[in-house]
């Protein structure tokens, strides 16, 4: 949608309009050729019986053939029948979206509506926006969705009841990063290609492709439906096995039709803000930049504690302007804040941060749809005191009851400190065993002498990250040798511990999770007995095992890691309760211990030799001189 090709002329347009319903026809061709398939039986069973009573088909075995023909086509007749019923009635998948009323946006709406009259092409029925850093158009005239945008739930029909302007046209979906980092002029220029979209996808013939094809991949999805009796689901197969049939015969046609309707919106656009659309399209990669590392690094560890941030469009604002006071590629791009932001175009622009912050912890977390005792809102001046210090010392917490369950003591033997609570110097002293030496392996060469052998480790280890990030062939010598045998064993039993505790506390949220999506899904399965209007909505958002995020943001940590977080959330905690430290938000980074005002930088390092080389010298150098006191009990969770 947002490709430039050529200068826009009349030719290219006309060309792609052309492609495009040539391609609709020949996804209408594969609908008929099925048709004719389904009632080829029925029309040689008409002739048979024209040809009986004219006398030119008699005999006992033309009767037979008669039958047969006969029993045959009311079998496929009936099977085509529950065929397309299953299509015309499944209910095409939708982007779970913030939908968005007139009443809600009326300045956002008159902007797409004067884009519309300038490209000459029906104006959207709808706006609804998306936390996500992309705009489309999306069909929703299936009764389904026309019954989901009249119940919706309470927050929506508070603030955005969604009533459509156009019946029949495609609603322009809107990434909400968008609205808050754009400038009104840039948003226009970036939706140009986008609403010039609605004209092709008017036409009748690429209209009804275009529903055969939703009602196609519908049906395919039938079978996993909840709540089918055995015979349904074996009917459900069966029609998904047909579905799946047409839709390999038509992909071919429908992937051009879409082609060739995106390059004649992408022509048909060229005219409109041609030179600011360029300009645009940087914003477009900053803002996925920014929006990226504000949800995997700020609103990820949020959501694992049960709170999930209220403004996350207006935090990647925060989060673009850090990038580009750091990053010279991106200076300058924080000069435009002076002009009016596209978030002006709406009414209560807090309101719809809320809702899409929301929206964004159900699609990449999997979290509740509605806030509770459990899942509740947290804003960006609390973020320090109600997320980073909780999650530091839940962390700290997590490992000193591993530490117990491992039987460690709960002070060294010797110290000078034999305090009862938990520790760093506990920590430290587990972790600094002394390292065993892969000396049992019979497939190495010999190994040098042990001075040597430390200096080799030792040098290893401190380029290890170095050439993780620069050198794959290291990286993989690394990943090698750590399936040999394990340098440091006590980090490696403390850190299949803490997985195996935190595998066990995942899988008691997804079942919490589960539970809720169950008994609301039921009670939006009785509520729609009563609705005539079609199928409920979606009332929670489920991936094809359960209740899951549909897009995670990070996969499984390994042990290491985790041992890694914890211990640098110990070590945070003791900063913070001994010495002059306080937790801290970084926009890029995400959660940050501030020493004095000041970031610091050069802990992970240090944490990295104690868990991997149970080196723990760099660390205490570091104790000793940020004031940090590791024999002190910190207060835990």
């Amino acid at each position: 949608m947002y490709g430039v090709s050529g200068t826009g002329s009349v030719v290219g347009e006309e060309w792609g309009v052309r492609a495009a319903r040539s391609r609709a026809l020949g996804v209408l061709r594969v609908r008929g050729r099925a048709l004719g398939l389904a009632v080829l039986p029925a029309a040689v069973a008409v002739v048979l019986y024209a040809g009986g009573v004219t006398g030119h088909f008699t005999g006992s075995g033309w009767d037979a053939a008669r039958w047969g023909v006969t029993v045959l086509a009311v079998v496929v007749l009936l099977a085509a029948t529950a065929v397309a019923l299953v299509v015309g009635r499944a209910r095409p998948a939708a982007t779970p979206t913030v939908e968005l009323s007139e009443a809600a946006a009326p300045d956002l709406y008159r902007l797409v509506r004067d884009l519309a009259d300038r490209l000459e092409v029906p104006a959207p029925a709808g706006i609804a926006l998306t936390p996500d850093c992309d705009s489309w158009l999306e069909d929703r005239t299936h009764r389904a969705h026309g019954a989901r945008r009249a119940r919706g739930d309470h927050r929506a029909r508070r603030t955005w009841s969604g009533d459509g302007a156009e019946e029949g046209a495609p609603v322009l979906v809107i990434g909400s990063p968008f609205l808050w980092w754009m400038r009104v002029g840039e948003l226009r220029a970036v939706l140009a290609p986008v609403v010039a979209g609605t004209g092709p996808a008017a036409h009748p013939d690429i209209a009804a492709a275009r529903r055969f094809v939703r009602g196609l991949d519908a049906a395919v999805a039938v079978p996993r439906t909840p709540g089918l009796d055995p015979l349904r689901r074996l009917g459900a197969h069966g029609v998904g096995q047909v579905a799946r049939v047409l839709l390999r015969a038509c992909r071919g046609h429908a992937a051009e039709m879409e082609r060739g309707v995106a390059v004649a919106g992408s022509e048909r656009a060229q005219a409109v803000d041609y030179g600011v659309r360029i300009v645009a399209q940087e914003q477009v990669g900053l803002a996925y930049a920014g929006w990226d590392r504000l949800l995997t690094r700020v609103a990820l560890p949020a959501w694992r504690m049960g709170r999930w941030p209220s403004r996350l469009d207006a935090g990647v604002v925060s989060a673009l302007t850090e990038l580009s006071r750091r990053d010279r590629l991106a200076d300058g791009f924080s000069s435009r804040l002076g002009e009016r932001p596209a978030c002006d175009l709406l009414e209560e622009p807090g309101a719809v941060d809320e809702a899409t912050s929301l929206l964004a912890a159900r699609l990449f977390h999997g979290g509740p749809a509605e806030p509770g005792p459990d899942w509740s809102p947290v804003e960006w001046s609390q973020y320090p005191e109600e997320v980073v210090d909780r999650k530091w010392r839940t962390d700290a917490a997590r490992l000193h009851q591993v530490l117990d369950g491992l039987g460690v003591a709960g002070a060294p033997a010797g110290s000078p400190s034999a305090a009862d609570g938990p520790t760093l110097t506990r920590v430290i002293a587990h972790l600094s065993s002394e390292p065993r030496k892969p000396t049992d392996t019979q497939d190495d060469p010999p190994l040098p002498t042990d001075d040597d052998s430390t200096t080799d480790a030792g040098t290893t280890h401190g380029n290890d990250h170095v050439a993780t990030a620069d050198d794959d062939s290291d990286h993989s010598i690394a990943a090698d040798d750590d399936h040999e045998e394990p340098v440091n064993p006590a980090a490696e039993a403390l850190a299949g511990a803490l997985s195996a505790v935190l595998s066990r506390e995942e899988a008691a949220r997804e079942a919490r999770v589960a539970a809720t999506v169950l008994s609301a899904e039921a009670a939006a399965r009785s509520a729609d007995k009563d609705d005539r209007s079609g199928s409920a909505a979606p009332v929670a958002v489920s991936g094809p095992d359960g209740p899951l995020p549909l897009f995670p943001l990070q996969p499984p940590r390994s042990g290491r890691d985790l041992l890694a977080d914890h211990v640098t959330a110990m070590i945070c905690c003791a900063a913070v309760d001994t010495a002059e430290a306080a937790p801290g938000l970084d926009w890029l980074d995400g959660p940050a211990l501030l020493v004095g005002g000041e970031r610091a930088v050069d802990l992970g390092p240090r944490v990295l030799a104690l868990v991997e080389d149970g080196d723990p010298e760099p660390l205490r150098v570091w104790l000793a001189r940020t004031g940090v006191r590791p024999e002190k009990p910190v207060r835990l969770i």
